[in-house]
């Protein structure tokens, strides 16, 4: 049966990977970007619903972490030249001026510097519970956000950065997703998910069970935050541009809204909302301007398009509170004990 299920998922991410190839030379550029933000947005629901779904803590940090991720990522693969041209009101700190390095390292070390932030912000706050995690968390975001803009010679300021490298392409932002889909499905298959999951469920319960609350929270606070570190690494190469207003709460909301519709506890209804809710984006996306009916011309709103989605996230809350997935997952056991696959086996 386990044989079974790993060729099935090998050939899936072939399949997968095929299409992507196949959509890649026939989408245009406009059409290949909403593609690729589609990979960008599973990484960062994956890895807000670790620390929300699945461990049950209410985090709203998932920007601040972004953010450093962006910013390390952004700063290590500039070039000397384009780090003068881009510092032209405060020289770079001489340490970083030289510094130009593979975009692989750099996702990986964006994400180990998120991780480290992540320790050191978790350590404190995850002692907190509810609306206190929450709030705290939150306040760690913006103060991230307005470290960055006063950091002059290490950020640029308000500035921000720019003409970075073009580096996350389809290849990158969806390979990113699947490896973080296969590590999420057995992280949380293993011993310390099935104690997130008690976690989630009973915290009373779990550490009457003998599981280390504090020791598993942080772990899954750390693990999230790496995740959320490499999906805003890969976001900034995506934009080729990064700014301290990219990184606002508005950000966590939107990763927020992806994972209560798909389903708050389920890798599946991450995958599903993300992609449903980057595409829905994209396509109201003429909300904001004028609409021309032909027999009637709708004068456009700015902002109108997210008036939308907050109201699509209170009907799913009022209505769907348990997503589109819920807590369930895909699996392959309807294929395999279904009786054509089982007939085809005995015919074998």
């Amino acid at each position: 049966m386990k044989k079974n299920k790993l060729i099935l998922t090998i050939v899936a991410i072939i399949l997968l990977f095929c299409l992507l190839a196949f959509l890649n030379s026939i989408f245009n550029s406009y059409q290949t970007r909403i593609l690729k933000l589609c990979g960008i947005y599973i990484v960062l629901a994956l890895s807000l619903n670790l620390i929300n779904g699945f461990t049950g803590q209410f985090s709203l940090g998932t920007a601040g972490f972004m953010a450093i991720g962006a910013y390390v990522s952004a700063i290590l693969t500039m070039s000397p030249a384009k780090k003068a041209a881009t510092f032209y009101l405060e020289p770079i700190v001489p340490w970083l001026a030289e510094v130009e390095i593979g975009f692989l390292p750099a996702i990986i070390i964006a994400g180990l510097i998120s991780a480290l932030f992540g320790f050191l912000i978790g350590a404190p706050v995850l002692r907190l519970r509810d609306d206190y995690l929450a709030i705290a968390t939150l306040g760690f975001s913006e103060i991230i956000r307005v470290v960055i803009t006063n950091l002059q010679n290490v950020t640029n300021g308000s500035l921000g950065l720019k003409g970075l490298p073009s580096y996350t392409n389809i290849w990158w932002s969806w390979g990113v997703a699947v490896v973080f889909i296969i590590f999420m499905a057995l992280l949380i298959k293993s011993s310390y998910g099935r104690a997130l999951k008690a976690i989630r469920e009973d915290e009373i319960a779990a550490e009457a069970m003998g599981i280390n609350l504090f020791r598993n929270k942080l772990f899954a606070f750390i693990v999230s935050s790496f995740m959320a570190g490499v999906g805003g690494a890969l976001l900034g190469h995506l934009m080729g541009t990064i700014d301290p207003l990219m990184f606002r709460f508005l950000l966590t909301y939107n990763i927020l809204l992806i994972v209560v519709v798909g389903g708050i506890g389920s890798i599946t209804g991450s995958v599903i909302g993300a992609i449903i809710v980057t595409v829905a984006m994209e396509a109201l996306r003429v909300l904001d301007g004028n609409i021309d009916l032909g027999f009637i011309k709708i004068q456009g709103i700015p902002g109108m398009r997210m008036v939308i989605f907050s109201v699509l996230l209170m009907v799913v809350i009022l209505f769907f509170r348990r997503g589109i997935m819920g807590t369930n997952e895909f699996n392959w056991d309807w294929f395999l004990n279904n009786r054509f696959f089982k007939k085809r086996k005995k015919t074998a």
